[in-house]
């Protein structure tokens, strides 16, 4: 039988990256449902092509105009809006597979959902487990979820570590992930304040949100990235190192015990990872060019601790910082960083500030531990509110 899989977040990159693979193999999969935000038009096409039972907005005026152009063309999706459509969309019973691509904590209550109901999840929202944290980890083992990470640095730690996670504590020694630098590696750091959105969405390898990109020229990105991998691998802080790899080629390396070191290698192609999330254990074609070794650019690696690239990158630490704080810090910095990159795109405050403003929340929420969806909700909007908060001080 074909595997019937709900795209969570299918208009973004990750979204219509994982209808290109799914494409690719109709005979394995078909598509259940799709949900999006505000992009109309393509997700109406998506619908035109694979047919998913349900296609659900995120809001009425989005899903009301959906359902007119659904109902024009004769096509059979039921359309829904509301964030309740988009769990039961992540939990039904038909459903055996979830991509979950919404991007930020807007991401999490519907991963929960997909969790409790014991689905095979394809996380490629990074902000589920930063913000989650034990919450959705607890969620996935009494679900009886499977859990894939997508993100293309957790999918190739995951690739090199051994089948059975039980080994993995007495045989790992660190992780890696590897991270491109972003478009300002080698930028003189006292320039940075001048920065402007358009920079900082000019990725130099990936192709990306804006929001993402925005979080990869600071390094935030990779910042929650050790966050995710922490919860993902069960390691502590300590055994986790980042190391900056231009060209994108290794995404990710762990160090065992003996020294030696395995890692993944591959075009910089969101297709593969979730090619092989959608597989796993096998894998299929996913569409991705294949290294050409006779052509492969040399490659380097630079460290993180001289002090042109922590003049770069000071959000980086607060990973670590929040990792070894109160339970529920990871969520604080999370929504703080949210708050700050939106506020960079909409030109409020300068590049060189989000990091200001990611410290001053993190200083500034005082909280308890979180246990539960509704905790981490009102964590994230008491966060959000101090962010904001530390934002008009800035512009004023």
């Amino acid at each position: 039988m074909k595997q019937r899989i709900t795209v969570l977040g299918s208009t973004g990159s990750i979204g219509t990256s994982t209808l290109d693979v799914i494409a690719r193999h109709a005979d394995r999969f078909e598509v259940f449902a799709l949900s999006a935000s505000t992009q109309v038009d393509l997700m109406l096409a998506q619908c035109r092509r694979f047919r998913p039972r349900f296609a659900v907005m995120a809001s009425e005026e989005h899903g009301r105009l959906l359902a007119e152009k659904i109902k024009q063309e004769g096509l059979e999706s039921s359309v829904e809006w509301s964030p309740e459509a988009i769990n039961r969309i992540a939990s039904d019973e038909s459903v055996d597979m979830v991509m979950a691509a919404i991007v930020g904590a807007a991401g999490l209550a519907p991963c929960l959902a997909a969790a409790a109901a014991g689905k095979r999840l394809l996380l490629a929202n990074k902000e589920a487990l930063v913000v989650g944290g034990d919450v959705f980890m607890r969620a996935v083992h009494h679900g009886g979820a499977t859990l894939l990470p997508i993100d293309s640095e957790h999918s190739a730690i995951f690739q090199s570590l051994p089948e059975d996670p039980a080994t993995w504590a007495e045989r790992i020694d660190r992780i890696i992930l590897t991270a491109s630098g972003g478009p300002f590696r080698t930028r003189d750091p006292a320039t940075l304040h001048a920065v402007t959105p358009e920079e900082a969405c000019a990725h130099p390898n990936w192709v990306m949100g804006k929001k993402i990109s925005v979080d990869s020229a600071t390094m935030m990105n990779k910042a929650l990235e050790v966050i995710e991998a922490s919860y993902l691998f069960g390691v502590s802080p300590s055994q986790l190192q980042v190391v900056i790899h231009p060209q994108s080629i290794i995404h990710s390396m762990v160090q065992y015990r003996d020294h030696s070191v395995v890692s993944q290698m591959g075009t910089p192609d969101m297709r593969v990872p979730i090619a092989y999330g959608l597989s796993w254990p096998q894998r299929i074609v996913s569409g991705a060019a294949a290294l050409d070794f006779h052509n492969l650019p040399a490659m380097t690696f630079e460290a993180l601790d001289d002090h042109g690239h922590e003049r770069r990158y000071p959000g980086l630490q607060l990973a670590w910082d929040a990792l070894r704080g109160p339970a529920g810090s990871c969520a604080v910095l999370n929504a703080a960083n949210e708050v700050a990159v939106a506020a960079f795109l909409d030109r409020r405050i300068r590049f060189d500030q989000i990091h200001r403003i990611n410290v001053d929340t993190l200083a500034s929420v005082a909280f308890n531990e979180p246990r539960s969806l509704g905790d981490l909700m009102d964590l994230d909007a008491t966060s959000r509110q101090a962010a904001e908060a530390a934002v008009a001080r800035l512009v004023h």
